[in-house]
């Protein structure tokens, strides 16, 4: 049985009193940071949060310290940005100064600095230059991806009728075929639903999403050097990622066997070709461990963010079976009951984008943005952070904020509508993220939500297992990432 929050973080603070000194980042002299609660020694803010709701708790916070104010974690000071006002300033307004990524250390311990994700300076940039420059080249964003996704949908529906409307768990099927287009861009090819290496591939990823937002992840990332010697449930997330190492290295040397310079076939042909081109260059960034995580980060990113996002579309649908209604009558009359939905048809169903937009907001499945830094001594609202300073760009505040949205914890597709029923854009909303570290994944997932909802509304009712009512919306857990409680459904063929 797992322990207590409560337990574990005694025993934490036992183990901790035995370290001799643990020299906090992100704590320059001469700096002034914002208010907050004040810290304890060594657990900082720890009793003043709850590892399970860390939404909740820092919206408490925001209440009383306003849209700027700093927590500890651990021994660890992190400023929090609120509000989209805050949060524009900083991402954008300064965006070079809060493009930093600071040491996560969950992620950290197994990333090493390298990849895009958790990279920084210069290595960061080029990474992410070569990445982006790379996934174009292969499509992202573009019409042929868009075939991609119409005929993965297409895979994803059939296979959905094969349950002959019988109770399913949307996580495995919905995750593969997510999954499945990443791996069409890096690995080359698409898996089969029933391949059992992709399915444990697959179950992996959901396992690591789960942990990364338990309470136990949280702990981690609070006392790294006392919880990496203690057992618990937190050791199965580096078990994980060592089993997806060792399968992406099996698919890099599947691709050094048969690489071909004159006609590189994926993204990690094109990494290989550019490890060929520098490998007299004794500062490149281009090495078999960088090329592994960067693999690792855009599959990782590509499949958990946005097959989580589609799960709780699903459940908000079969919540509110009048909206479904809705989407699927404005479907059949633009696009009918057999073509594919395209990216075209978007403009011409505003309810259904709207839908979209307001699914991604309440979902909110990356509440806490990237973790940041700050690249420089910055000056923000009054306030002076050292460079190296923590930074959460408190991205669910910016989704609930009430300056822009009228009731901000209630489900409503009509936040996106404008008066005459045509989609309206605002600026408030940040499912990927917003300045120079935005989701490079960005117009793929996009695609990707919008095609794949409204060919499962196109062709099936989406009917829950208990009375809509009953539906909870709410997350089963908050931390880097909301997860939805687990659930079964009936897709009944229209």
């Amino acid at each position: 049985m797992e322990w207590s929050a409560t337990i574990l973080a005694l025993l934490a603070i036992c183990t901790s009193c035995l370290l001799l000194f643990r020299k906090g980042k992100g704590q320059g002299t001469g700096g002034r940071l914002p208010p907050g609660p004040h810290p304890l020694p060594i657990v900082g803010n720890l009793f003043q949060l709850d590892p399970k709701n860390m939404v909740k708790s820092l919206m408490a916070l925001r209440e009383r310290y306003g849209s700027v104010y700093t927590i500890h974690l651990g021994s660890q000071p992190f400023v929090v940005l609120c509000g989209y006002q805050t949060v524009k300033e900083a991402l954008v307004d300064q965006g070079e100064e809060f493009s930093g990524r600071n040491e996560f250390p969950a992620l950290t311990h197994f990333t090493q600095g390298d990849g895009i994700s958790f990279s920084n300076g210069e290595k960061w940039k080029v990474l992410r230059h070569f990445a982006v420059q790379t996934l174009r080249e292969f499509g992202m964003g573009r019409r042929s991806i868009e075939e991609r996704i119409q005929e993965e949908a297409r895979c994803m529906v059939e296979e959905l009728g094969k349950t002959k409307a019988g109770p399913v768990d949307p996580s495995f099927l919905i995750g593969g075929a997510i999954s499945n287009i990443i791996c069409s861009i890096i690995f080359g090819d698409r898996f089969e639903y029933e391949d059992k290496k992709f399915l444990t591939l697959v179950g992996l990823m959901n396992d690591n999403w789960h942990h990364l937002s338990s309470s136990w992840m949280q702990m981690y990332n609070m006392f790294p050097r006392v919880m990496y010697y203690l057992p618990g449930p937190h050791n199965r997330l580096f078990k994980n990622y060592e089993e997806l190492r060792f399968f992406i290295l099996e698919m890099v040397k599947m691709h050094q066997e048969t690489l071909d310079p004159d006609f590189p076939r994926d993204f990690i042909d094109c990494f290989l070709l550019k490890m060929q081109q520098e490998k007299e260059d004794p500062h490149t960034y281009f090495h078999t461990n960088t090329l592994v995580m960067t693999t690792h980060n855009l599959f990782f990113g590509a499949t958990e963010t946005t097959s989580t996002t589609l799960r709780f579309g699903i459940l908000i649908l079969m919540k509110y079976p009048e909206v479904q209604a809705k989407v699927y009558e404005e479907i059949n009359r633009v696009v009918g009951p057999h073509r594919s939905p395209s990216v075209e048809d978007r403009v011409e169903l505003p309810y259904t984008d709207a839908l979209i937009h307001e699914i991604q907001r309440i979902a909110d499945v990356a509440p806490m943005g990237g973790p940041r830094a700050v690249t420089r001594d910055t000056h923000f609202r009054g306030y002076m952070l050292p460079k190296g300073t923590n930074v959460i760009p408190f991205l669910s505040s910016v989704h609930k904020d009430v300056t822009n949205f009228k009731d901000p914890e209630m489900f409503d597709p009509t936040n996106f509508l404008g008066k005459k029923g045509s989609f309206h854009r605002r600026n408030a909303f940040m499912p990927f993220g917003i300045g120079k570290r935005v989701c490079l994944g960005e117009a793929l997932a996009r695609m990707e939500i919008f095609i794949f909802l409204t060919a499962l509304v196109q062709r099936f009712t989406l009917q829950p297992m208990v009375p809509p009512e009953e539906i909870d919306l709410s997350p089963m857990m908050t931390g880097l990432a909301s997860v939805p409680h687990p659930f079964k459904f009936q897709a009944i063929p229209r």
